[in-house]
């Protein structure tokens, strides 16, 4: 079976017509080598063969129907980074008062650390410095 492909035969009439041009000659070696050319590349062929009369206009119009075949990859929109959580300065000041009197206390040290790390403390370990706040500081 003859397999007929016009985007070869484009891009060797366009290695033909402009020998000089780096980026005909690089889609050719690309398409050569992969086998395939992404979207991008296929509209920049588009444009640089639609402006050159020798290429014929149904060759043309079957690149523009393998374009619009291909899907179109967008980008992600930018990701927003967490800003860091507005620190409680009691549940701070309630960490470091327990260990001043406690130093070796480990689940109040844990704490402390997540704390200071920029952590989020959930409710239950809010409430959790504040009982033994009322328990070991009073």
């Amino acid at each position: 079976m003859n397999d007929i492909n016009i985007l070869l035969d484009i891009l060797k009439q366009m290695v033909k017509l402009h020998p000089g041009s780096g980026f005909v000659k690089s889609l050719y070696q690309q398409y050569c080598n992969r086998g395939g050319l992404s979207k991008k590349q296929l509209e920049g062929l588009y444009d640089k063969a639609s402006k050159t009369a020798a290429i014929p206009q149904n060759k043309l119009a079957t690149l523009e129907a393998i374009i619009k075949k291909k899907p179109t990859r967008e980008r992600a929109a930018a990701t927003i980074k967490n800003i860091a959580p507005v620190k409680d300065e009691a549940t701070g000041q309630l960490l470091s008062g327990i260990l001043i009197k406690y130093p070796q206390h480990k689940r109040v040290l844990f704490l402390k650390m997540k704390y200071e790390n920029n952590e989020t403390l959930t409710a239950v370990e809010i409430s959790e410095i504040q009982k033994f706040g009322n328990l070991l500081l009073k």
